[in-house]
């Protein structure tokens, strides 16, 4: 008796895990599609200091390949290259917090979000990145820097003891000729505990700092 009624625990617990698993399946295919679709239909509007689409979906994809969760970025501008961070997300289980300086920017991010269903893995925080980023506790495994270029040596030292072994932290516009992106580069080339590379395939370039 004991023995049968063990048996039918476990099946009931079976049973549910797969249901759930199916669910779960079916929900990420959803995500999946609306995503995919709103990124595509939306791909030559984005303007407004927001990503190219490829460039989004190098930040994707690095998410994904490497399973990161904890993801932080600086400058959110109306949300392109935020769908595609907590898109991947949404794959990992993972959870975006993204800072953006203007309200309107925002509210326009905000509303992307919630079109593509991807609210639940986005915290969005309004004010100013310089002291926002330098009070949050972490730790990230994945940071997206694409704010105030001259900033972006600070912004570094601010979240490199916040940053996972292992982690990266990604900064846009590195082939660009913008203040304080030469002092960037030089600055991450040297530091010891980072190896980066930078994607050139699109004309903004993306430098990638790989901490060892």
């Amino acid at each position: 008796m004991k023995t049968n009624l063990k048996i039918s625990i476990l099946f009931l617990f079976l049973l549910s895990f797969a249901m759930v698993s199916i669910c779960h399946g079916q929900n990420q295919q959803d995500l999946d599609e609306k995503a995919e679709k709103f990124l595509n239909d939306n791909k030559q509007q984005w303007r407004d200091l927001n990503v190219p689409f490829g460039d989004g979906k190098i930040l994707h994809d690095l998410i994904v390949e490497n399973n990161y969760q904890s993801a932080l970025e600086i400058g959110t501008s109306t949300g392109h290259s935020t769908i595609w961070i907590a898109w991947a997300l949404s794959k990992t289980g993972g959870k975006l917090i993204t800072v953006e300086l203007d309200k309107n920017r925002q509210k326009q991010a905000t509303e992307n979000i919630n079109k593509v269903g991807l609210s639940d893995y986005v915290e969005f925080r309004l004010g100013d990145a310089h002291q926002i980023v330098k009070d949050l506790k972490g730790p990230f495994d994945f940071v997206f820097s694409d704010a105030d270029k001259d900033w972006y040596v600070q912004y570094f030292k601010d979240i490199h003891p916040k940053l996972k072994q292992g982690g990266r932290f990604t900064a846009h516009n590195v082939l660009q000729n913008l203040g304080g992106i030469r002092a960037y580069l030089e600055f991450v080339n040297n530091h010891p505990e980072y190896v980066t590379t930078v994607d050139k395939s699109s004309n903004s370039g993306i430098a990638i700092s790989l901490k060892k």
